[in-house]
């Protein structure tokens, strides 16, 4: 970065600021607290990602420094949710990322699959891409993602958005493009999981031993009021894994 385009240090200065003030209303609205999932508190954690972020990236413009935290999901957090305060609909849009890190396994487990189905010598299990089809349509997605090392498979990243409707969606209406009417601003709370968050972690805390799941980060962006139930366990109308 040239120096004509460097922040100065009065906006340094005025970033840390902003970073104070947004920690106080964050502790304010904790202590104020009316539930577990109090919209104002999780309001005010966006309010100081945002701001952290901003101090740490002109930090660095500046003086080739950087702050010793990091709160993830600032970069690329959802805007303002804009759906119905009472959906009357939802839906749960998931994606899980695998690897093949046992094309042989995996093979073996479709041949079997097959024989058990009377359709040894379908030649659907032959290859990867056949025996993959295999799979998914004998096992539910959850169980795979509960026995991917079965199966010769790694898990990589996975996301799960829960997304509010007015009315349901007519038999059949998404199935040809069922991601492309995704509206941002209607997503209720979405949750990820990435390896690299524990990557992240595990930088400041070799030697360490703790039980915490591998990759595991969960990210409320936005949590309906207190009298909303949760109803996503039984309605799952987008699954990427199918």
């Amino acid at each position: 970065m040239s120096d004509a385009a460097q922040p100065t240090a009065a906006e340094v200065r005025a970033a840390a600021e902003a970073v104070k003030t947004a920690l106080d209303r964050h502790l304010a609205a904790v202590e104020r607290r009316s539930g577990e999932d109090d919209p104002a508190v999780y309001e005010a954690f966006n309010e100081l990602a945002v701001a952290a972020e901003a101090y740490d990236e002109l930090l660095y413009d500046r003086y080739d420094e950087v702050t010793p935290f990091e709160i993830p999901g600032a970069e690329d957090a959802l805007p303002p949710y804009t759906g119905p305060e009472e959906p009357n609909a939802l839906s749960v849009l998931i994606r899980r990322d695998y690897a093949v890190v046992e094309p042989q396994r995996l093979l073996a487990h479709a041949q079997r699959i097959e024989v058990a189905d009377d359709e040894e010598g379908s030649g659907a299990s032959d290859t990867v891409h056949g025996a993959l089809g295999v799979l998914f349509g004998e096992f539910e997605p959850d169980e795979i993602a509960s026995r991917h090392k079965d199966f010769g498979l790694e898990e990589g990243d996975s996301t799960l958005w829960v997304t509010a409707a007015d009315e349901p969606a007519e038999p059949g209406e998404w199935l040809e493009a069922p991601f492309e009417q995704v509206d941002p601003a209607r997503v209720v709370c979405r949750f990820d999981v990435s390896a690299v968050f524990d990557e992240d972690l595990d930088d400041g805390l070799d030697g360490l031993d703790d039980d915490r799941d591998e990759g595991l980060e969960v990210r409320p962006v936005r949590i309906p009021d207190e009298d909303d139930e949760d109803e996503d366990d039984d309605l799952e109308p987008l699954d990427a894994d199918r």
